[in-house]
C-alpha cells in the first residue's frame, strides 16, 4: 500500500520537476573557473569525513570553524549560501556511547534491546541525539559573524510529494532571501527503507547527502554546488594506483568512460561514484559543480575565486590542451637532445633565429603595435608602455647580442677540473646544462629572444611566460624560435605558456619537471614566485634599488655625466639609479646645484632624504629610502663620507648595482671592497650592469642572491657540473684494504 501511494506521489513530483526544470533552463552553468566569482547562490555539501574527527566520534571543531568563517565571508559579501551537512551521527555516537557505558555499569544482565538490530538502533539513535547538538554548534559559530541559521530535516519521501516539495522550495528561497543560512540534513532518525522509495523513472535517488545536495541545488536554482569530502577531487583512477592523475576539469559527456572508481570514503554513505552521479544531475540542471577536499585550507573561498581546487565540472567539451606536466617533460626531452648537438649546430640555431627576427620584422612590429594599442586602452603606465615597445633600434641591438651568444656555445663538456685519483683512475668535473628552466618575465618582449638564445647555447629546455600585455608580440617571437629549432630538435624544446593558472600549476611541481625558476619583473612578481614555488629553486632579484655616491674628490664633469645616464637613460630599467648620495662637503657647492638643475631639465622629480632636509626645504621629503621608482623620480641624500655611504647602501639597497664617483684611490678601494652588492662600479653608470654590455651577449636575468650565479646571468650562469670517472675495475675496498693508494694528482 505504501509503495502504491509513493508511486502516485512520485508521478506528481516528476510533473512538477519537469515544469521547474523548464523555468530553470534559462540558467546556464559556467564554462570556466574564472566565472565562479559571479556565482550568487551556492550550495555547500559537507561530507562526514570533512567535519568529523579521525576516530569518527565527535566533530573536528577547528575545521568546522574555518568552514563557517568562509561561508560567512561569502554570505556577508552578498551571496546566498545553503549548506547540506553530515555529522549528526558522529556527534550523537559520542553522546550515546557514554550513556550506554553508564547503563552497562548499572545493569548486570548485559541484555539491551535484544529484539532490535544494534547497528540500526545505533545510527538512528545517534542521529536523533546528535542533530540538536550539531545545530547548536552551527548556530553558535555563525553568530560570531552576525549570521542566523535555520535547521531543515528532510527524508526521501519529502521529494516524492509535490505538496511537500513546493513548500520546501518556498521555505528555502524565503530563508535565503532573508540572508539566513539554511542547514539541511537527511532525517536519519526516521529514514524510510530504500525498497519502499525507489524512483520509478530511474532518476537520481536521494540515498545520501551528495544526491540530496544536487536536488536542492536544482531546486533553489543555485549557480554552484560544492561537494566537499576527504578527497582532492576526481582522479582517473584511485589516487594510490600507478599513473593516477587528478582531473582538474571534467566534462561528463566526454570523460565518464575514462574513470575507474575505487573505494568510498572511510566515513559517510557516499563514494566517489555517487558524487559524480550527483554532480552530473546538478550539471544537467545548469548548476556548476566542484568536487574538492573540504579539509584543504580556504577551499570554499579559493573555489569561488577561480583557483584550481578540486575537479570542476563543465558541459563544454574540454579542448585538447597539453598539461603543464607534459610541456615540462617535452622541454626536458628536447633539452637532452639539444645538449648533445655539436656547438656549431647550437650556434646555427641561434643565428637562424636572429635572421628570422630581422626577416619578419614587419610582422613583429604589427603584433607589437596591437599590444601597444591595448596597453593605451587599458591605461597601462608610461613606464610599462616604454618597456613594451619593440622598435627597429631594439630589434637590431637584440640581433647583434644574439650573434655574440652564438659565438659562445662551446661551453658544454668543458673540463673544469681533472684529477688522477690513482693509477688508471681519472676524475673530471665537466660543465652540463641545468636542465629545464622556467623564465617568467613582464612587459619586455625583447627579453624572449635573449632568453631563448641563452637557453639554446647552454643546452637547456625552456618554458616561457611573458606578461599578458605583450601577448601578441610574444606569440610571434615564440613561433620564430620554434621555426629555428625544428631543423635539429623538437619545437617543444621551448614552449610559451599563456595563462597565469599554468604558472600556478608549474610552481606546485618538483624538480622532476623543472630545475630552476627565473622571474624577471616587479618586486611583487618575484616575491610571489619565491613564496609560491613548492620546491623549485628561484633565481633572481626582488628589487633594483641602485645607488650612486658622489664623493667630494670626484671629477665634476664625470659626476654630471654618470648621474644623468644612471637615472635618465632608461628610468624603468632595474639598473637605473634610484638614490643619489652626495658627500656633505658638496651640498653647498656649484656641483650640487648643477646636478639639481640637470635633473630638473630632464623632468626628474626630486625628493630629499632626512639628512638633505637639514640643508634645504626646496625638495619634498622622500617617503622612504628604499623605494624603487622605475620612473623619472629620484631620492637625494647626504652622506658624511664613504663609510656612511656604504652603510646606507648596505642598509637600504637591494644588493643590485652601486657606483662611486671619485678620484681618491682609498675611497674607491673602500667602496668597491665593502659594498655588498652583485655589481659595484667606479666612475661608471649603474646602467652598465647588463649582460650585453658585459659581453655576455644577453642576460636571462640579474641575480642578487649568493648561490650559483650573481649579477647579470649569461650563458655560463645556466650551467652546472657533473663528475666523470674513468677507471679500470677500481673498487672502494681496494683502497680501504690498502691494495691501492690514492694519488690525488691535479692534472689541470
Amino acid at each position: 500500500m505504501n509503495r502504491i501511494i509513493l508511486k502516485k506521489a512520485s508521478a506528481g513530483y516528476m510533473s512538477f520537476r519537469r515544469n521547474f526544470s523548464l523555468s530553470n533552463s534559462l540558467l546556464k552553468s559556467y564554462n570556466s573557473r574564472k566565472e565562479l566569482r559571479d556565482a550568487k547562490k551556492i550550495v555547500v555539501k559537507l561530507g562526514s569525513a570533512v567535519i568529523t574527527r579521525e576516530d569518527q566520534s565527535g566533530i573536528a571543531l577547528g575545521r568546522l570553524a574555518s568552514i563557517v568563517e568562509q561561508v560567512s565571508e561569502l554570505q556577508n559579501s552578498g551571496k546566498q549560501v545553503l549548506m547540506v551537512t553530515s555529522g549528526a551521527v558522529a556527534l550523537g555516537r559520542q553522546k550515546v556511547s557514554k550513556e550506554l557505558i553508564y547503563k552497562s555499569l548499572k545493569e548486570t544482565n548485559g541484555n539491551f534491546c535484544q529484539n532490535i538490530e544494534k547497528s540500526a538502533l545505533d545510527k538512528k539513535a545517534c542521529a536523533a541525539t546528535g542533530q540538536n547538538g550539531l545545530m547548536s554548534l552551527y548556530s553558535s559559530l555563525f553568530s560570531q559573524y552576525g549570521i542566523e541559521t535555520a535547521q531543515v530535516l528532510v527524508t526521501k519521501a519529502d521529494f516524492q510529494s509535490e505538496h511537500t516539495l513546493k513548500h520546501l522550495q518556498s521555505t528555502l528561497n524565503y530563508l535565503m532571501e532573508a540572508k539566513i543560512v539554511p542547514i539541511l540534513n537527511t532525517n536519519d532518525a526516521i529514514g524510510y527503507p530504500p525498497e519502499l522509495t525507489q524512483d520509478i523513472d530511474g532518476s537520481l535517488n536521494i540515498n545520501d547527502n551528495d544526491s540530496l545536495s544536487a536536488h536542492l541545488a536544482t531546486m533553489v536554482k543555485s549557480d554552484l554546488l560544492l561537494l566537499m569530502s576527504d578527497v582532492n577531487g576526481v582522479y582517473n583512477c584511485p589516487p594510490d594506483y600507478p599513473g593516477s592523475r587528478l582531473m582538474e576539469t571534467l566534462c561528463p559527456a566526454e570523460d565518464r568512460n575514462l574513470l575507474n572508481f575505487g573505494e568510498k570514503s572511510n566515513v559517510g554513505t557516499g563514494g566517489m561514484e555517487s558524487k559524480i552521479t550527483a554532480a552530473e544531475y546538478a550539471l544537467k540542471n545548469d548548476c556548476s559543480v566542484i568536487i574538492c577536499n573540504g579539509k584543504q585550507q580556504n577551499a570554499i573561498v579559493d573555489c569561488i575565486n577561480g583557483k584550481k581546487v578540486g575537479t570542476f565540472f563543465t558541459n563544454e567539451p574540454i579542448p585538447s590542451i597539453v598539461s603543464v606536466e607534459n610541456l615540462a617533460l617535452s622541454a626536458r626531452n628536447g633539452g637532452r637532445i639539444l645538449q648533445t648537438l655539436p656547438a656549431d649546430k647550437r650556434s646555427t640555431i641561434i643565428r637562424d633565429y636572429s635572421q628570422l627576427l630581422l626577416a619578419n620584422s614587419r610582422q613583429i612590429y604589427e603584433a607589437n603595435m596591437l599590444d601597444i594599442e591595448l596597453a593605451k586602452k587599458n591605461n597601462l603606465s608610461q613606464v610599462l608602455q616604454s618597456r613594451l615597445l619593440l622598435n627597429e633600434k631594439k630589434l637590431i641591438t637584440l640581433a647583434d647580442g644574439m650573434q655574440q651568444i652564438a659565438a659562445n656555445t662551446n661551453i658544454l663538456g668543458k673540463v673544469l677540473k681533472s684529477v688522477q685519483l690513482a693509477d688508471e683512475l681519472i676524475l673530471k668535473q665537466v660543465t652540463v646544462p641545468i636542465g629545464v628552466l622556467l623564465v617568467i618575465f613582464e612587459s619586455r618582449p625583447d627579453s624572449l629572444p635573449q632568453i631563448c638564445s641563452l637557453s639554446i647555447a647552454s643546452g637547456n629546455g625552456l618554458l616561457l611566460k611573458g606578461g599578458s600585455e605583450a601577448l601578441n608580440t610574444n606569440r610571434v617571437l615564440h613561433q620564430l624560435v620554434q621555426d629555428a629549432l625544428e631543423q635539429y630538435v623538437p619545437r617543444e624544446t621551448i614552449s610559451l605558456l599563456n595563462t597565469r593558472e599554468e604558472i600556478n600549476d608549474l610552481l606546485q611541481l618538483d624538480s622532476k619537471y623543472i630545475d630552476l625558476i627565473i622571474p624577471r619583473g616587479s618586486n611583487e612578481l618575484v616575491q610571489n614566485i619565491q613564496k609560491n614555488s613548492k620546491s623549485i629553486p628561484v633565481l633572481g632579484h626582488a628589487e633594483g634599488i641602485c645607488h650612486v655616491f658622489v664623493d667630494k674628490d670626484c671629477d665634476p664633469e664625470t659626476a654630471l655625466k654618470v648621474v644623468k645616464d644612471a637615472k635618465c637613460d632608461y628610468p624603468s630599467a632595474c639598473n637605473a639609479m634610484e638614490t643619489l648620495l652626495i658627500h656633505r662637503d658638496l651640498v653647498k657647492t656649484q656641483l650640487f646645484q648643477s646636478i639639481v638643475d640637470l635633473f630638473k631639465m630632464e623632468n626628474v622629480k626630486l625628493y630629499a632624504g632626512p639628512n638633505l632636509q637639514k640643508y634645504t626645504t626646496e625638495l619634498p621629503p622622500a617617503k622612504k629610502l628604499n623605494h624603487e621608482y622605475s620612473d623619472l623620480e629620484l631620492t637625494i641624500e647626504v652622506a658624511d663620507d664613504v663609510h656612511s655611504a656604504v652603510e646606507h647602501i648596505n642598509r637600504f639597497g637591494s644588493n643590485h648595482t652601486e657606483s662611486v664617483i671619485t678620484r681618491n684611490d682609498e675611497v674607491a678601494e673602500y667602496f668597491l671592497k665593502h659594498v655588498d652588492s652583485a655589481c659595484v662600479f667606479l666612475n661608471t653608470s649603474t646602467r652598465m650592469a647588463d649582460g650585453y654590455r658585459f659581453g655576455l651577449g644577453a642576460e636571462v636575468g640579474i641575480s642578487t642572491g649568493r648561490l650559483h650565479a650573481r649579477g647579470p646571468v649569461g650563458v655560463e650562469g645556466l650551467l652546472t657540473t657533473k663528475w666523470l670517472i674513468n677507471g679500470n675495475a677500481h673498487t672502494a675496498s681496494d683502497f680501504s684494504t690498502g691494495k691501492k693508494k690514492f694519488l690525488h694528482k691535479i692534472l689541470n
